[in-house]
């Protein structure tokens, strides 16, 4: 795409999206709504009180959070996951089901209460990193570690510094991030291990809700409660398809085993993390013990004809609720 592209679909983009909001002040969205029939599972990762894009772009506020909830709760039929794969819907309404990727202790601290005020069921799909050890996720590290640490650092064949966003990159300018995801979990424990040393990015409480995991505790109560299905999301957040398929099936065995033994419940769905899968993942899955398979968006044609699979809608945190509404109605982007 030439920069005349570019240009003409981010003009088209302002345009909808000013459309949208157009639209929703004027009232003009309601027979959108009420006349609106589908279904969809919508992908969300993490909240936060402010500055949802301190570290990453995968938070919003709990204020957004809220605003889509109650939209949901007057215009939408809000379903659980198992409700969703039963065909349960509503000929009457637009059917979403909710579900929140990553297994931050934010889950707990805010979308919990805020599912119970409006009583929305969702499903949080965690990872097993605490039994594993450790508090935060290996990308959630390095996101902070960005933030915080040195502008450049040396460590075994790493020879990094930080682009023009704040983001570590390698020589040759690939992001660190996408370098590492490439590895399996113990060269990024090591590189964990060794970034604590420089960076102290724990110092400041206030960044918890970015990064910090739920504990089993927070795990168990969220469990508890009748709107909460709980799912996995691999041990470590390793991309389960670019590592040996053996440890793809350990991963997935061993966070599956872990959330079981917390909750007393049976765990079977999987978020692929990154929404990357391969036809060795979707095997190794069911060979797991696992019936539902969420992707974001297929990645190959055939695969809407896998009975376990559905693909999520991934919530955009940079436009508003009336434009994420419409989104979801259209199933697209603008």
């Amino acid at each position: 795409m030439n920069i005349v592209q570019k240009i003409w679909q981010r003009c088209k983009r302002k345009a909808v999206y000013f459309d949208g909001n157009a639209r929703h002040a004027l009232g003009m969205n309601k027979t959108i709504y009420q006349n609106a029939r589908c279904k969809r599972i919508l992908l969300y990762h993490n909240v936060c009180k402010t500055d949802p894009h301190k570290f990453n772009t995968l938070f919003i506020t709990v204020e957004r959070l809220e605003e889509h909830l109650k939209f949901y709760k007057k215009h939408f039929n809000v379903i659980s996951l198992d409700d969703y794969y039963a065909g349960n819907f509503s000929d009457e309404k637009y059917n979403i089901c909710l579900t929140f990727d990553d297994g931050l202790a934010n889950n707990y601290r805010y979308i919990l209460p805020l599912l119970n005020k409006y009583q929305i069921p969702a499903t949080f799909f965690i990872t097993g990193i605490r039994d594993a050890g450790f508090d935060i996720l290996w990308n959630d590290f390095l996101s902070t570690a960005s933030k915080y640490g040195p502008e450049k650092f040396n460590y075994k064949s790493y020879s990094c510094h930080k682009n023009r966003n704040g983001k570590y990159v390698t020589e040759t300018g690939q992001l660190l991030a996408d370098e590492l995801r490439k590895t399996g979990f113990e060269e990024k424990a090591e590189l964990m291990s060794y970034l604590e040393t420089i960076v102290d990015f724990r110092a400041n409480s206030n960044d918890d809700d970015y990064w910090l995991q739920t504990t089993s505790d927070q795990i168990r109560a969220l469990s508890a409660s009748p709107l909460v299905t709980i799912g996995a999301h691999g041990y470590y957040h390793n991309d389960l398809a670019g590592i040996p398929v053996t440890d793809a099936f350990e991963e997935m065995r061993r966070c599956k085993a872990y959330l079981e033994e917390i909750t007393g419940k049976a765990i079977k769905g999987i978020a692929f993390p990154y929404g990357s899968y391969n036809a060795d993942v979707l095997k190794m899955a069911g060979m797991a013990g696992f019936s539902q398979l969420l992707a974001t968006d297929y990645l190959n044609p055939h695969d809407g004809a896998n009975p376990g699979m559905r693909e999520r809608l991934t919530v955009n945190p940079f436009i508003s609720t009336a434009n994420q509404m419409n989104a979801i109605i259209r199933g697209h982007y603008a």
